[in-house]
């Protein structure tokens, strides 16, 4: 510990005191060594807080030095008060204190050296504590965005889920009979040649128009509306390109949230905060605008299928875009001073994005009960009803694309069971894989017999859509009524009996009310016509 404060004592070396720390060689003069314990055991543990060397230049600076190397009790004390109330002016002892005293307050003021000294290594231990489990963290964060940065994002899970996908992918079943006999050309279409024409005039156009096309389920208004794109992209004086998309859309699907949280019509705005955004813009608390399907038809045909079915208020909200031909975002948390905002994203809230796109909307519903606005803006496409001829042609040309063979009264038997296409389509199927299963596999391609397709019209539990034919002569005692519905009518037979008049031409006709006002107010002008 230092030969310099070995040198403050000749005399404690010579009576070979061999303790390690720093000896002063405190001795009083009339040979009491109470004192010089105290000062030497102060000095001891001043040497172990600072150290004997800083000891040595602590005790230099203070001017301390020279007292420690007195004789005298008294310098030595002053001395050490120098050193441990760091103040080198003091150069007596305080008037009324003996050197007890002041030997106690210098104890007093160590052990309070030593109680902060303990605290402050305390405090320090805890503080690289926490500096290196931040630096660990700190580095764990670094490492972990470098290995995203540089690395790949897949693990082993992630790659077998991957796998699994793509084996997905390559297992697939053959084509269904709707997708593989759905119309590719308009040619092709069955029983709409006015709805196409008058369609195709609207829509391959330089002015295309909005359009709403009615007509019972299952006649192709979709087929054809797609079609009908295509052959105006091909066009061109139209404004179409050959990029135009089709974006199809159920409007049973589309409800209005009054929350605005997702309008996957319309778009919507996705807060930082609630409902997330890109990491990026979440951390910087920018709200990002969700571009939706209007947009994605800009340039092209938007169909809404079932519009009659639409949430009012979002129908509303459509006809709206489809003035502006622009859709409109706002958020509270979209800050226009803001720099880190990104261009795009400032762009569509101050202009909004595109939505010029031609609206074909469609229908089963009549046109009274449909939105007066919307009719108001678009022009109207009615779709007729299939007849029996035209289902019975729809059988004939699906058999012949499958090259299936058919009894001769199959088409005719089909078309007394439905008056959709695609609901006939979905009889043939049915027959032909009954015909298959009962061959055993012995043939690819069986012949669909009438049997066959009586099965599958009883598994099904379906009942004739006409039940009555009328034909074309009289008879008496027989009277047929047609009845309407929609887009679809019916022969209805009703109930009669004819007895001879009592005299010529004075006949009466007797209504049973109970068959309500409408059907006697039908019969009735009948039987007037008749008299004429």
């Amino acid at each position: 510990m230092g030969s310099n404060v070995g040198e403050l004592s000749k005399t404690h070396e010579a009576d070979g005191d061999s303790s390690g720390y720093p000896d002063i060689g405190l001795r009083s003069s009339d040979g009491s060594d109470k004192l010089e314990h105290q000062l030497s055991a102060l000095l001891e543990v001043l040497a172990h807080i600072y150290g004997a060397d800083k000891l040595v230049l602590k005790a230099g600076k203070l001017e301390a030095l020279g007292l420690l190397k007195s004789q005298s009790l008294e310098d030595k004390v002053i001395a050490l008060q120098r050193i441990v109330f760091e103040d080198p002016t003091l150069d007596e002892l305080p008037e009324g204190k003996d050197i007890t005293t002041v030997i106690g307050e210098i104890e007093n003021e160590v052990a309070e050296i030593l109680a902060r000294r303990e605290v402050e290594d305390r405090l320090e231990r805890r503080v690289v504590e926490r500096m290196q489990k931040k630096h660990e963290e700190y580095v764990r964060e670094v490492k972990m965005q470098m290995i995203k940065e540089d690395g790949v994002a897949d693990n082993a899970y992630t790659l077998k889920k991957y796998a699994e996908l793509e084996k997905l992918e390559r297992r697939k079943l053959s084509k269904s009979a709707l997708e593989l006999l759905r119309p590719k050309e308009l040619s092709e279409v069955i029983g709409q040649d006015r709805a196409i024409r008058s369609l195709l005039s609207k829509l391959a156009s330089p002015f295309p128009q909005h359009v709403i096309l009615y007509g019972p389920p299952g006649v192709g208004k979709t087929t054809v509306a797609r079609l009908v794109l295509e052959e105006a992209r091909k066009l061109k004086f139209t404004p179409f390109e050959k990029s135009a998309k089709f974006v199809e859309v159920d409007g049973t699907t589309l409800r209005w949230d009054p929350r605005e949280v997702t309008n996957p019509l319309l778009g919507s705005v996705h807060d930082p905060i609630y409902q997330g955004a890109k990491r990026d813009l979440a951390e910087s608390g920018i709200p990002e605008p969700k571009l939706g399907l209007v947009t994605e038809a800009h340039g092209g045909v938007l169909f809404i299928d079932e519009i009659g079915e639409m949430d009012p208020i979002l129908l509303s909200k459509l006809l709206k875009v489809l003035e502006d031909k622009r859709v409109h975002f706002d958020s509270s948390y979209y800050d226009p001073m803001d720099p880190h905002v990104p261009k795009y994203i400032k762009k569509l809230f101050e202009t909004g994005a595109p939505a010029d796109f031609i609206l074909i909307a469609a229908t089963t519903k009549d046109p009274s009960v449909i939105n007066p606005a919307l009719r108001s803006r678009t022009a109207e496409v009615y779709f007729e009803p299939l007849t029996c001829g035209h289902i019975a042609q729809i059988v004939k040309e699906a058999s012949d694309r499958m090259k299936i063979r058919l009894d001769s009264d199959v088409p005719e038997i089909i078309s007394d069971y439905t008056i959709e296409g695609r609901k006939a389509v979905a009889i043939l199927a049915d027959a032909i894989g009954l015909a298959l299963y009962q061959a055993g596999g012995k043939t690819k391609k069986p012949k669909v017999t009438k049997d066959h397709v009586m099965e599958v019209v009883r598994s099904a539990r379906m009942s004739p859509q006409v039940l009555v034919k009328a034909e074309d002569r009289t008879e008496v005692g027989r009277i047929l009524g047609l009845g309407v519905s929609d887009f679809v009518g019916s022969v209805i037979e009703i109930e009669a009996i004819a007895f001879p008049a009592r005299e010529p031409g004075k006949g009466r006709i007797r209504f049973n009310d109970t068959a309500g006002s409408m059907a006697k107010d039908s019969v009735f002008n009948a039987a007037s016509v008749l008299r004429k």
